[in-house]
């Protein structure tokens, strides 16, 4: 890895092959992540509804922000003058950005696809925008995130066929090459993308591929959409195989379900982000151990119980459900905070107990248990990934 990144395997998968899952700690400029972990998305430069203080009393070691987003508005030269990302924000813990390839796929009636690149059409204004991996790597720079990640051509996974993936993951292998040879900035970490759908063939010879690059992090891109839960197993376990011993850490892009997080971290993935929580949340849809509560059900009208007894977020200690079932039915923005402030809690508080079973040695034997308190994602990760 460079000198911008140093990550260490603490816990190593056991030799019975009763799990792939591993702990490990990944060291950058802005401090220590502690893996597995999930990394909450501040598309542009903030997570919905909190603020610094927010996000660090739910337990967030890292966040991710959107490189086409904000190249969009308020644009990377204006964050770049202003101090960067970090100050932008007031955040000063890691900082990963996304290489705006996710757009590829979320603005498909809005891009052209060819091999130098992508034209966009704004989302905000309609006017033509260039992105190439050069552009992807200068943005990102710009921004100064910790870590940056290479540009890529995602497609839906199970509804390309296997020409379009086939096409898709080589002109990506060809884009991360020119993202290694454009990054510069020697503060700031670079992680490649494994493409290849969910064709098993495809899928591993892209993670040789990718793993044969000088990156500091392997992303495993292209999941987390239409595909079933067992299609994307399948498609990690074939990555985690084919890398093997590879030190470096595993990041699944897009998953955000506890049940989804814990059986991807069990197949060996160390780092995750999406919407997912904070979006459900803004739903009035709360994660509890074993469930959720959909808080617009007019039985918790008149309940004075926190949402989660044992939860040590600012809702669950200060509020009942009757308090927040009236501010969603008033529509009154604290209802978004406070929800929020649960489900990201609740979800890193899960990450947290996991890191602690696989510290004591007893993921494999917990894992039952772990699966009882994981709640299930409201219309699947597709609904909502690309909030």
């Amino acid at each position: 890895m460079s000198g911008a990144a140093r990550f260490e395997v603490l816990v190593p998968p056991p030799a019975d092959g009763s799990t792939r899952a591993r702990l490990g700690r990944l060291v950058l400029p802005h401090g220590v992540v502690e893996t597995p972990q999930f990394m909450p998305v501040g598309t542009n430069a903030t997570v919905k509804a909190l603020d610094p203080a927010d996000l660090r009393a739910v337990g967030a070691t890292i966040i991710l922000a959107n490189t086409y987003h904000l190249s969009e508005r308020p644009g990377h030269e204006r964050i770049a003058r202003l101090g960067g990302l970090h100050r932008f924000m007031a955040w000063d813990r890691p900082i990963l950005t996304d290489s705006g390839g996710f757009q590829v796929v979320s603005l498909g009636d809005l891009r052209v696809v060819d091999d130098d690149g992508v034209t966009f059409r704004s989302h905000l204004d309609g006017s033509l925008r260039r992105f190439t991996p050069e552009f992807a790597i200068e943005v990102q720079e710009a921004l100064g995130a910790d870590v940056a990640v290479a540009f890529d051509q995602p497609v839906p996974p199970a509804a390309s066929d296997r020409a379009t993936v086939a096409a898709a993951t080589e002109r990506t292998h060809r884009w991360a090459e020119r993202c290694l040879a454009a990054h510069r900035r020697p503060d700031q970490a670079l992680f490649g993308i494994i493409q290849g759908g969910l064709e098993p063939d495809l899928r591993a010879a892209s993670t040789r591929f990718i793993a044969g690059l000088s990156f500091d992090g392997l992303c495993i891109g292209g999941l987390a959409g239409d595909e079933t839960p067992a299609e994307r197993a399948a498609a990690i376990d074939v990555v985690v195989e084919t890398l093997g011993p590879d030190p470096r850490p595993r990041y699944l892009m897009g998953l955000g379900s506890p049940a989804d997080l814990l059986e991807a971290v069990d197949r060996g993935v160390d780092l995750f982000d999406s919407v997912l929580p904070a979006r459900v949340a803004r739903n009035a849809q709360l994660w509890v151990p074993g469930g959720r509560l959909n808080l617009r059900n007019a039985r918790f009208l008149d309940d004075p119980a926190p949402v989660q007894e044992d939860c040590p977020c600012i809702l669950c200690r200060t509020f009942s459900r009757a308090y927040l079932a009236h501010l969603f039915r008033a529509r009154e923005l604290l209802a978004y905070r406070l929800a929020t402030c649960h489900n990201l809690t609740f979800t890193l508080d899960f990450m947290a107990r996991i890191r602690a079973a696989l510290r004591a040695g007893t993921f494999a034997a917990n894992l039952p248990d772990l699966r009882l308190r994981t709640a299930r994602t409201v219309g699947g990760e597709a609904a909502v990934k690309s909030a």
